[in-house]
């Protein structure tokens, strides 16, 4: 299970050299006040904390959205659950529940809430009920650049010493070195646990999937995203591109608020 899912960190400094990426939403981007769903709970991946999203938060507060970031203490899929449900319950209307890499676990197995309105996939798992998060990866290519680490207690990083070329190259090196000490380990056993629910079974969903992503095989994100039957955009990135590619993270947030929202109208 070394080549698992992950993400990483993205610090103030990051964000930093993000900033040009999120710029200002035209006037046309921004949301009319009549749209329903003008909630956003973010949920970041392993090896990560909540700061890797600022450059998708800049951009979609400045197009009016509310935007909520969990900080996953990454100890079990129940304590990111929990962690989740405790951001749901703060908000004041429909919400789109978006989640990268191991992320996409926590918001299958979350997004059941009744204010979830749809579900968005940043290159993300998304297990079946009853399957786990190490089961997705049965039948498809090992990523062979992406390398953990397993602690004497079961916690893993990501290999130091593979950290850039395998989850993210398209970013500075100053940058990645932060992103690489900063990490979050994960309880590793984590991914042995099979989910209660699927959101995604009932709900909408939309997937961003980076096409230079190394902790993943791409045939093994393609599967995923279409057996959800989710909406797919790609967009050439690491498997950092919820810090890369913040507009096109955005854009896709956007697109999937309104089609829920011109639904429920």
């Amino acid at each position: 299970m070394t080549r698992k899912t992950t993400t990483t960190v993205a610090a103030i400094v990051a964000a930093a050299s993000l900033s040009a990426a999120a710029l200002p939403a035209n006037a046309a981007d921004t949301i009319s006040q009549d749209q329903s769903v003008r909630n956003v709970v973010l949920v970041h991946g392993a090896f990560a904390d909540g700061s890797g999203w600022k450059g998708v938060y800049d951009n979609l507060t400045k197009r009016g959205y509310r935007v909520t970031i969990v900080q996953n203490p990454l100890t079990s899929l129940e304590d990111d659950v929990a962690a989740t449900k405790r951001a749901l319950e703060r908000q004041d209307g429909p919400v789109i529940l978006v989640g990268h890499s191991w992320g996409g676990t926590v918001i299958t197995e979350a997004g059941v809430d009744a204010k979830v309105a749809g579900l968005v996939y940043v290159s993300a798992l998304s297990p079946d009920a009853g399957e786990t998060t190490a089961q997705q990866y049965q039948g498809f290519a090992p990523a062979s650049e992406f390398v953990i680490e397993t602690t004497k207690d079961g916690f893993g990083y990501v290999s130091p010493e593979k950290f850039k070329a395998g989850f993210a190259h398209d970013v500075s090196d100053a940058d990645v070195a932060f992103m690489r000490d900063a990490q979050v380990p994960i309880n590793m056993s984590a991914f042995g646990t099979k989910l209660e629910n699927a959101a995604w079974r009932t709900k909408p969903s939309w997937a961003v999937i980076a096409t230079e992503d190394k902790a993943f095989d791409q045939a093994m994100l393609i599967h995923m995203a279409e057996r959800i039957k989710a909406k797919i955009t790609k967009v050439s990135a690491s498997h950092a591109l919820f810090m890369t590619q913040p507009k096109v993270v955005a854009d896709t947030i956007d697109q999937a608020a309104k089609a829920v929202s011109a639904k429920k109208q």
